[in-house]
């Protein structure tokens, strides 16, 4: 049987493992907007696609870091608190256990890094009979060489939109 501090042990590093799933570069994608650019009016341009490759882009990661930092936070004096109490046996030291215990924890959640690679493409492409390029947040497999719609929020802002579906993964 697992004793109570192994248990806590596991549950801190699970959840701090599951605090940390949210999807970073999302909000950054091509295809998604902000409440602000919704029901307005963008300039939009049908571009031609003349090659995808691969890139990766660094986001903001901070949102993981904070709940890691909050959950391992409260996990941390938790555990500080039951074993600060159950091994001094008084209110005072498992008082002294749950502070050390969430300085702890928030140290362990101040590991996740504050910025991390996604997945992304440069996309160079023909406008006008001029080259450009454009790296956006997406897989390579949602781009394709051809005609593509852009969306220029702003003179030096593409968000050239996924002109290709990726394969669904077959059931095995």
């Amino acid at each position: 049987m697992i004793n109570s501090g192994k248990k806590i042990g596991i549950l801190l590093v699970s959840s701090l493992t599951l605090a940390a799933c949210s999807t970073p570069g999302e909000e950054n994608r091509a295809d998604t907007y902000t409440a602000a650019q919704v029901n307005q009016r963008q300039a939009a341009q049908v571009v031609n696609i003349l090659a995808v490759l691969p890139a990766k882009v660094q986001v903001s990661n901070e949102r993981n870091r904070q709940t890691a930092q909050i959950v391992g936070g409260i996990l941390g004096a938790g555990l500080g608190a039951g074993l600060g109490a159950g091994v001094g046996g008084s209110a005072g030291l498992g008082a002294l256990g749950g502070v050390g215990g969430a300085g702890a924890g928030v140290g362990a959640g101040s590991l996740v890094p504050g910025k991390t690679l996604v997945e992304g493409v440069s996309l160079t492409y023909e406008q006008n009979n001029q080259t450009f390029n454009s790296a956006q947040v997406g897989r390579a497999c949602e781009y394709t060489r051809g005609k593509a719609v852009m969306i220029q929020t702003s003179p030096t802002e593409t968000r050239i939109q996924p002109n290709h579906e990726c394969p669904t993964p077959q059931a095995k």
